[in-house]
């Protein structure tokens, strides 16, 4: 069972909890076991599993990715200029393996799973697949 999820961010960079919107799918299509993978169809945009309880928690997760990878550095040559969504993008990953198990992900208390927007606004598109 796969799929394929549209999404609009607000933000250059962004983070979206779309955890509701995979549970959503699992529970529509009876899913009860086996492992999910969610994938970014982008380069410049990443998934990771997160705390989703203090939303401090995503500004400084991305206010510090912006130390490490600023967005303007003088010797970046990429043409189009997005070289630090490029870099933030392969240090996040652009997938998670996460478990199903009696109809729900398993995640911690304080866990989320979000979309990680480096190259923004935009129309961006992530994958889930469920191998059984």
């Amino acid at each position: 069972m796969e799929n394929t999820f549209n999404l609009r961010t607000s933000n250059h960079s962004d983070m979206v909890d779309v955890t509701s919107t995979i549970e959503k799918w699992i529970r529509d299509n009876g899913i009860e076991s086996g492992l999910l993978v969610v994938s970014s169809l982008h380069t410049t945009a990443g998934i990771t599993v997160n705390e989703n309880a203090d939303p401090d928690v995503k500004t400084d997760f991305l206010r510090r990715l912006d130390e490490v990878y600023p967005w303007e550095h003088p010797k970046d040559r990429h043409m189009e200029g997005n070289t630090a969504a490029h870099l933030k993008t392969s240090t996040v990953g652009h997938a998670q393996t996460l478990v199903i198990s009696n109809g729900r992900l398993v995640l911690g208390t304080w866990q989320g799973v979000y979309f990680c927007e480096f190259d923004g606004p935009r129309h961006r598109k992530f994958y889930v697949k469920v191998i059984s």
